[in-house]
């Protein structure tokens, strides 16, 4: 029992020690690393051009100028440039002038020392002390949107009327030789599958490779579509003649058709006869033939699947 006991006692006093041992470690890492931060470091830093103010009549045609900055700095301001990606900003009403076909901005190293750093921070080089940008004057061009679905639809349902998206066209902003070559511009593909109710989803717009150049109005649109409970109709349609000479007169048969279509439940009872024009046209009859061919000419907006169940129409020359 006193052996025990005595042997709880001496690693308790060990791990005491070890634990101190690794406090004291963990102060003196803390104390080197404010050490190292709290000294003076020089570094060149490519740091991005934020630009502002650019006219809405100009586009900058190359985004990725940057500008090599040489930087005397404790080491507590240079964390902050490893976690953040540096940026010098680049006001377009008042940092630039214009020349030929470039913006050029033409700062000193005084000028950035008062405008984007603070007083810790002492530039010791600009690399170029000039950037060019190239600009070109913008084309404003309203295009349609195209929509790309592959939609399934429940047992009995079907779409009524158009499928539409909004907004129906895109403002395309850029260079003209660029903007020009848009004409309408194509939705990401909608698949939906057992559609049976309203369709209102968003989907993104296929933007073009070099849109980096270009501005849009929106970078996508929402499909809308009304779906209903669909049925099939059958209508009996007379069957007009066309073309006959009046030096003859014909008899024909039958003298109505069977025209078969489908309809939302909604509009059924809308559908009437006088809708519908079923015509045989005698001009279009060969020499020798016996029969005409029935054709629709006119139906509704609100059916679709529209099918004539009579494919001959016989006639005789009476005089």
């Amino acid at each position: 029992m006193i052996r025990k006991l005595k042997s709880k006692i001496l690693t308790s006093i060990k791990n005491r020690r070890i634990n101190v041992f690794l406090l004291f470690l963990l102060l003196a890492f803390i104390i080197l690393i404010f050490s190292k931060l709290s000294k003076e470091y020089t570094k060149t830093v490519a740091f991005s051009i934020e630009r502002t103010n650019v006219p809405q009549k100009y586009i900058i045609l190359n985004d990725s100028v940057k500008l090599n900055v040489t930087l005397k700095t404790h080491g507590f301001k240079w964390i902050k440039y490893a976690f953040n990606r540096p940026k010098i900003s680049v006001d377009f009403n008042k940092d630039v002038y214009k020349k030929d076909a470039y913006f050029v901005w033409h700062k000193s190293k005084a000028f950035l020392n008062n405008t984007q750093f603070d007083k810790q921070v002492e530039i010791l080089n600009i690399s170029p002390d000039t950037l060019r940008f190239g600009f070109g004057v913008n084309l404003v061009k309203k295009v349609p949107v195209k929509v790309n679905t592959d939609i399934g639809y429940s047992v009995g349902y079907d779409l009524a009327g158009n499928m539409v998206s909004e907004p129906d066209s895109v403002i395309v902003v850029g260079p003209n030789t660029v903007a020009s070559t848009i004409n309408f511009l194509e939705t990401e593909v909608l698949k939906l599958t057992d559609v049976r109710s309203y369709i209102a989803e968003t989907v993104k717009l296929k933007l073009p490779d070099k849109k980096s150049d270009l501005k849009f109005s929106t970078d996508k649109v929402t499909i809308k579509a009304k779906v209903e409970k669909f049925t099939e109709g059958t209508l009996k349609i007379p069957v007009t003649m066309v073309n006959v000479p009046d030096t003859m007169t014909i008899k024909y048969f039958p003298k109505t058709i069977s025209v078969t279509y489908y309809v939302s439940l909604n509009n059924f009872d809308v559908v009437k006869p006088k809708d519908f024009k079923v015509v045989c046209d005698y001009g279009k009859v060969s020499e020798n033939q016996s029969f005409l061919i029935p054709e629709l000419v006119r139906f509704p907006e609100v059916v679709k699947n529209v099918k004539i169940g009579q494919q001959h129409v016989e006639f005789i020359i009476t005089k």
